[in-house]
């Protein structure tokens, strides 16, 4: 395993901190504050209790813990805590949802749910590529 400075390490967003726009990263984050925007990764995305996140997000994985106000591609799986409040559309091959956890909107689950899809090449190819929204 490398040693590497940043390698295996998770990038916070805390509870004091709010951003708007876009953003692209290759590795972990974790939201505890507020982010409006758009939001793409090949990595994991991580909502803390205290986030509140409002935009169209495109991951890799998705642990869902706060609010969530917008549509999500994952290309592996998201993953709804009791605590997660999600108003938007999930797609994903796979979704764990805990009791507790709530969900107003669409779901497509399947193993194709994001094979061949504009969103899923443009993560896959490069984050740093613009990411078109989904459409519902």
């Amino acid at each position: 395993m490398s040693n590497l400075p940043g390698q295996n390490s998770e990038t916070v967003i805390g509870t004091d901190a709010s951003f708007k726009g876009e953003m692209t990263f290759e590795g972990s984050m974790r939201i505890e504050g507020k982010f409006d925007g758009k939001l793409a990764t090949k990595g994991r995305l991580t909502l803390g209790k205290t986030a509140q996140l409002s935009g169209e997000i495109q991951v890799g994985t998705a642990l869902i813990d706060g609010n969530l106000k917008g549509n999500i591609l994952a290309v592996d799986k998201i993953d709804l805590t009791a605590s997660a409040h999600v108003q938007g559309d999930l797609r994903a091959p796979k979704l764990v949802v805990a009791e507790g956890a709530t969900l107003v909107g669409n779901v497509t689950i399947s193993p194709d749910a994001v094979r061949g899809s504009v969103e899923r090449d443009a993560l896959l190819g490069s984050t740093a590529a613009p990411v078109p929204a989904m459409k519902r």
